[in-house]
This record gives C-alpha cells, sequence and structure tokens, in this order.
C-alpha cells in the first residue's frame, strides 16, 4: 500500500516515525512544501492554495490514504479535501482533548502556529472541552523556521524560548500541548525550561492510530512490500543530500 505524508516542511517526519513503526512494510510518500513553509504566519487563502496544490500532486501518485500531519493545513482545509477526494485522508489536531481528561485542576497551555490559533476549529474543540476556562494558548512560529534550518539544539533556539517563556509561571500549568508537529523537535527544550513536573503531549499518537485504524485491514503483506520511502519538496523529487538528512530525523 502506498501512504502519502503531507506536511509544511520537515515537522510531519515526527509523525511518519510512529507510522513506520505500526505499519513497517507500506510504501510511503512524504511531501514537504519547502516553498511554501512556513503556513502558520500566512493568509488562510494563501495557505489552502498551498495544499490544495500539493494534494493535487500526491492523488496522481497512486496512493491509498493521505495524512494531513500538519494541524495548520488540517484546520484549514481537511473538509474540503475529503470532500475532492475518494481515499482516506486523515487529518491532525492538537491533542487538547486528552489533556482535558487528564486534567485535576492547574491549566492546560496549548502552543501551536497563529494560523492554527486564529481557526475556528482549535477554537471550537477548546469551547467544547474547556469548561472551566483552565485552556490556554500561545504562538511558537519561530520554531518551524528554526526546524527547517535543522537547527534544534542551539544558543538562538534557547533564547528564542527563553524570550517566549520569561514571564510564564510554570506552576500554573499541569499540561502542555504542542500542536504542531515542528515543535515535538523541541520536545526537550520544552520540557527542560518547564520541568519536569509538567506534562508535554501531542497529536501523533492519536493520528497513527486513526491511520491503522483506518487502513490497517488493507495493508500489504511483508513479502509484497517495499517499505521505501519516497521524498518530496514542493512537488519536485528531493536530493539525495536531503534524502540523507531527512532520514536521519527518522531514526
Amino acid at each position: 500500500m502506498r501512504i502519502a505524508f503531507f506536511d509544511s516542511g520537515i515537522g510531519g517526519l515526527t509523525v511518519l516515525k510512529q507510522a513506520i513503526a505500526a505499519l513497517p512494510n507500506e510504501e510511503w510518500l512524504y511531501y514537504a512544501d519547502t516553498r511554501n513553509v512556513p503556513y502558520g504566519v500566512k493568509p488562510k487563502d494563501e495557505v489552502r492554495a498551498c495544499i490544495f496544490s500539493a494534494v493535487e500532486f500526491l492523488a496522481k501518485q497512486d496512493i491509498q490514504a493521505l495524512v494531513i500531519a500538519c494541524n495548520t493545513a488540517t484546520s484549514v482545509a481537511i473538509s474540503d479535501l475529503r470532500a475532492r477526494y475518494d481515499f482516506p485522508i486523515i487529518g491532525m489536531e492538537p491533542a487538547v482533548k486528552p489533556a482535558v481528561v487528564k486534567n485535576t485542576g492547574k491549566k492546560i497551555l496549548v502552543f501551536a502556529t497563529s494560523l492554527t490559533l486564529r481557526e475556528s476549529k482549535l477554537e471550537t474543540l477548546i469551547s467544547l472541552l474547556d469548561k472551566r476556562n483552565q485552556i490556554e494558548r500561545r504562538e511558537l512560529d519561530g520554531l518551524v523556521t528554526f526546524a527547517e534550518d535543522f537547527e534544534f539544539d542551539t544558543p538562538l533556539v534557547q533564547n528564542y524560548l527563553l524570550e517566549k517563556f520569561a514571564n510564564t509561571r510554570w506552576e500554573q500549568y499541569q499540561t502542555l500541548v504542542l500542536g504542531c508537529t515542528h515543535f515535538i523537535f523541541f520536545r526537550d527544550m520544552i520540557q527542560a525550561l518547564a520541568g519536569n513536573s509538567i506534562e508535554l503531549i501531542d497529536g501523533n499518537e492519536g493520528t497513527v492510530r486513526h491511520l491503522v485504524r483506518t487502513v490497517g485491514q488493507k495493508t500489504s503483506a511483508a513479502l509484497d512490500s517495499t517499505g521505501r520511502i519516497l521524498f518530496y519538496s514542493s512537488g519536485v523529487e528531493d536530493s539525495p543530500a536531503r534524502v540523507h538528512r531527512l532520514m536521519a530525523l527518522l531514526k
């Protein structure tokens, strides 16, 4: 089976890594829209156009399922994508529900891109679940750019996070929700600043479970599958040098 993953950039690799572990015998396409990343600071209509262009490309690659491994893309386009295409499309959303279920009284802090935070999809989710006004939101758009530059643990990143968290009273929070797949590359740095008493969660595990439920019964037998990954950047097959860097992030 050929399963495609789409993200504005490399953030979706954090989801793909878990998907490969769950479905090791499938063939994968990974499409990063590197020409247009980051999405989270762009106008909604511009982002939608980018998403539909990318998915149209992927639809021509004989895929049997698509994972929109991007919270921002899911929030602005998932319903219309499902209406247009007849293959299964699995989306992402910030793990607000599990954070609320686990909550014992303190606050929940949701990190996402600016566009995700503005969209009605997240607002609706929070309004349905946040009956006690415990959820706060904050953008961390800069982490997307750092990740796309393969800059994961440097003084620049550390200073950015220190500035963003300068007035944060961590003792108020029980859970931090990483609502962008790019942010997961910086989990350890965020955890170190927040402290080990605060739990960090993301939507990757739930997305992969959804994928397995959706396509599990249709997966290829190991004997007939390739288990390979094809990488594309905005519709162009990636160079061997870039593929090497991307594969390193999947280890």
